[in-house]
């Protein structure tokens, strides 16, 4: 199993968690962004830089992940793509995306994407918690557990 990260708009607690869970794990664990995401030395951790635009760490990451990977990010779409390949999604507050649960949030987002263009304010995601925090590392060491 390797890990993958949706690094651009992945909180910074969380990614302390998985620094700590690729050492304790030895996984090698990728941080995908258009950005240099800094990471502290480690033989299992790595960044991957792709240009800036419109899905392209997303589409790296479909490319380059294989089925019993597990990938984490909050893009309902990428983690539907990930899903069809048997790739392993848990978003950054520790949810586990599954076929079942992945239609129900691409039909929610596409509906919020409705109201939006009709000119209807939506409100965005709530902060990111302790709670979130915690929920995100009992999800991952689940996961882990079974590697």
């Amino acid at each position: 199993m390797q890990i993958w990260v949706d690094a651009d708009a992945c909180p910074a607690v969380v990614r302390e968690i998985l620094f700590r869970a690729a050492e304790r794990k030895k996984l090698v664990t990728t941080f995908v962004a258009n950005q240099n995401v800094k990471l502290p030395p480690s033989q299992f951790l790595k960044s991957f830089r792709v240009q800036a635009g419109f899905d392209v760490a997303d589409n790296e990451i479909v490319a380059r992940s294989n089925s019993g990977d597990l990938v984490i990010t909050s893009d309902i779409p990428l983690a539907a793509e990930l899903i069809e390949k048997k790739v392993l999604v848990i978003n950054f507050r520790g949810e586990q995306y599954t076929e079942n649960s992945i239609r129900e949030r691409l039909n929610m987002r596409d509906f919020f994407d409705t109201l939006r263009s009709s000119g209807i304010q939506t409100k965005g995601p709530a902060a990111f918690s302790q709670q979130d925090r915690k929920m995100f590392a009992d999800a991952l060491d689940r996961i882990l557990a079974r590697v």
